[in-house]
């Protein structure tokens, strides 16, 4: 008897009709002989009409605290009406919050991380034939409060449980048909991968792509939770994501993704000299903004410009934060772009297979788009470029690397080179 993990995101349980449908599967899957934990979303849109209400009240920063007790209503709300749903086919259903499915986080409201998990109520609700419902996003500190995860956390919720009970698979339902090789929303040709490895996974997900959470595949790879990931409305095979030795298909160019959440920050003028560097990025630390692409231009009077990336949503704050470094250190005014986009190609291959850099470049600068900021890897090479030539790019190095056959295994390619 296999223990199976699934977990359904806001799509997949959007209405009772989608519920209904989720319950079937979940049935479907109990009858062929398995023990299931299935980890839920709030309905589609729940959270947004939840945020939309503190809002209403006032105040652009609500308590944290109040906040976590607020916002996790809305997976209480998916386990209850899931349970009932599992209920009415037959099958016992248990649903249960984060704290009670023993999910136990640090003290980090709305940011939450798991610290562990005293998964024996979960596995004592499996060994009586009972279908643990359980609320993702969301669990309990060492005082009992209400955390949550921040947004995707449901997918880390999912991957922690089924480490926690060494789950045969975790299946991670969703409104996609598993992983492609680009968005197909902008790349009709973009085929779905059967099997991609951890790495990849978490390097696509870390660079724009949507359909896992880069928190709960780093999390897979450290347990080695086989994940499957897969579409909630066909029984079809999704993108299995393992460990690189179980990839047998080595592309060179596994996917191409992007993410236009990005801006870009300038300060120039920066003295060349020991210690200026950390009395920019230590206060942005401190206010928890994240600094992606740092570029650094030679010095020539004694002075250089520092050039880096941060999240769009954090973009006013760390130019508040950049100039009045700028302003202690003596540096020039400094200068912001929001109008910017990252695009990325990730592929196991490239730690074998030279020149992938700097055909990237080529294929952009064909297209005559500019290149602002490169940052490279063992397994991928990204680079900041207008946000207008976004769909151009990704189209375009699409074509390249996958539409033309230079993403065939890196096997076959050495053989023809």
């Amino acid at each position: 008897m296999a223990t199976i993990v699934q977990k359904y995101g806001g799509t997949s349980v959007g209405d009772p009709e989608r519920i209904r449908r989720v319950a079937a599967r979940i049935v479907d899957t109990v009858r062929a002989g398995n023990r299931v934990a299935a980890v839920v979303s709030a309905m589609g849109g729940e959270t947004d009409a939840l945020v939309a209400l503190a809002v209403e009240l006032g105040g652009s920063e609500p308590d944290p605290r109040e906040y976590d007790v607020l916002l996790s209503i809305g997976e209480q709300k998916s386990i209850a009406l899931l349970a009932m749903a599992i209920g009415r086919l037959g099958v016992e259903a248990r649903s249960f919050t984060g704290s009670q499915a023993g999910i136990l986080t640090d003290s980090d409201h709305l940011r939450a991380r798991i610290r562990e998990i005293d998964a024996d109520r979960i596995r004592r609700t499996l060994d009586r034939d009972t279908v643990a419902v359980i609320a993702g996003f969301q669990g309990g500190d060492a005082e009992g409060d209400i955390t949550t995860l921040g947004r995707g956390g449901s997918d880390t919720t999912a991957v922690a449980v089924a480490a926690a009970l060494d789950a045969d698979v975790c299946e991670i339902y969703t409104d996609v048909d598993g992983v492609f090789t680009a968005d197909p929303r902008v790349v009709p040709t973009a085929r779905k991968l059967a099997k991609i490895s951890y790495d990849e996974m978490i390097e696509l997900a870390s660079l724009g792509a949507k359909v896992l959470q880069t928190r709960s595949a780093r999390f897979a790879m450290r347990y080695r939770v086989p994940l499957h990931v897969r579409s909630s409305f066909h029984d079809e095979p999704g993108t299995w994501v393992v460990s690189e030795e179980e990839v047998m298909e080595r592309l060179v160019v596994s996917g191409v993704t992007y993410n236009r959440k990005e801006a870009k920050i300038r300060v120039p003028g920066v003295k060349d000299q020991p210690g200026v560097a950390a009395r920019i990025f230590t206060p942005l630390s401190e206010a928890g903004i994240v600094v992606d692409m740092i570029i650094q231009n030679l010095s020539r009077d004694g002075t250089t410009d520092l050039t880096f990336s941060v999240a769009r949503d954090g973009y006013e704050r760390a130019m508040q934060i950049a100039q009045q470094a700028a302003d202690e250190i003596g540096a020039a005014p400094v200068e912001g772009d929001v109008d910017i986009a990252k695009v990325s190609i990730v592929g196991l291959g490239m730690k074998d297979h030279a020149g992938v850099a700097s055909k990237m470049f080529q294929v952009l600068a064909n297209e005559g788009i500019n290149i602002q900021l490169i940052s490279t890897s063992e397994i991928k090479v990204s680079v900041v470029i207008a946000e207008r030539y976004t769909e151009l790019a990704v189209r375009a190095l699409h074509d390249a690397f996958v539409d033309d056959g230079a993403s065939q295994p890196v096997e076959e390619s050495l053989q023809r080179s």
